[in-house]
């Protein structure tokens, strides 16, 4: 896509982010419009011309895509964590169904015109309906992994990868399933942590031919592997700062210095809202009242504002 176009698919994207509130009535509120003429993908293009790195924020569901959105992001995520953990309590070991993920996407885009990233694991043992289905349910773009089917979190030991060849597959598999040629394909790769930088960017170099829009290289530990890594593959590179994980808590400032066009934030604002979840429920436990813990909710009257609830 050319610069002119993605200037121009900013803009409209752009307006349409800051468009008045849909009028609701009383007992329920309506999905805002998504635009029929502009794809998500192109909007999600379109915003990293515009910001790097991407800010692109972890959403946990519908109403965190609503709080995301009015706070400025021009981005969202769809973790395969969260998925798991939020929507099914299970841990994020490759359990999860591509329908189970596509009920979050779905929600998710219907709520927020903001284009949104899915975690798409690997790839479901069918990438190419995968990539079909998500463009079917709204999404800007998936990654899919080199681990094998029965994957671990990208920041634990252990983590198995299946070969550089079979990886190739699915990413080609993926690509032939996209119906909109815009759509983002992202490799993403564990094997810095058992193979080792160079190991990374060969294969990170070998997903670029086969197909792939974007990198997102797991687990790095230092600014200078994402510069070596931006610098070999050419293509865009993602950074996932999680917390409590591998990679440094580094700055967009930081990320920026070495190349990275974007910045993930899968989990941080589920690690706080369950935190402050456990913490009222303790609290009622034990004081049996919430009294203490008003001035730390959101009211209801900014839920409603939130919502557009009149």
């Amino acid at each position: 896509m050319g610069v002119l176009m993605n200037q121009i698919c900013l803009l409209i994207c752009t307006a349409l982010i800051n468009q008045e509130p849909v009028s609701v009535n009383k007992t329920a509120t309506k999905p805002k419009a998504r635009s029929k003429t502009v794809p998500p993908a192109a909007c999600f293009r379109a915003a990293m011309e515009a910001e790097r790195p991407l800010q692109v924020v972890g959403v946990i569901h519908a109403y965190a895509a609503i709080l995301a959105e009015r706070t400025g992001f021009n981005a969202v995520y769809l973790s395969g964590a969260g998925v798991a953990n939020a929507s099914c309590g299970i841990p994020d070991t490759g359990l999860t169904t591509l329908e189970e993920v596509l009920v979050d996407v779905r929600r998710i885009t219907r709520t927020t015109r903001l284009p949104l990233l899915v975690d798409a694991d690997t790839g479901w043992d069918n990438p190419r309906e995968t990539v079909q289905e998500m463009i079917r349910a709204g999404a800007a773009g998936i990654h899919i992994e080199d681990q094998v089917a029965a994957k671990r979190c990208g920041h634990l030991p252990g983590k198995k990868l299946v070969s550089a060849e079979e990886m190739v597959v699915r990413l080609k598999a993926a690509v032939a399933g996209k119906t909109d040629p815009v759509f983002v394909i992202m490799a993403r790769t564990d094997a810095a942590a058992s193979e080792g930088l160079d190991r990374a960017i060969q294969r990170a170099c070998r997903y670029r031919d086969a197909g792939a829009d974007m990198i997102f290289a797991e687990a790095l530990t230092e600014l200078g592997q994402y510069r070596k890594l931006a610098e070999a593959v050419d293509i865009p590179v993602l950074a996932n700062i999680t917390e409590f994980g591998q990679t440094p808590l580094f700055t967009v400032q930081e990320l920026a210095s070495a190349g990275v066009a974007l910045a993930l934030y899968p989990l941080s604002a589920f690690r706080a809202m369950s935190a402050a979840a456990l913490k009222v429920y303790r609290a009622i436990r034990t004081h049996g009242t919430q009294k203490g813990l008003l001035g730390e909710m959101q009211t209801r009257t900014e839920l409603y504002e939130f919502l557009n609830y009149k």
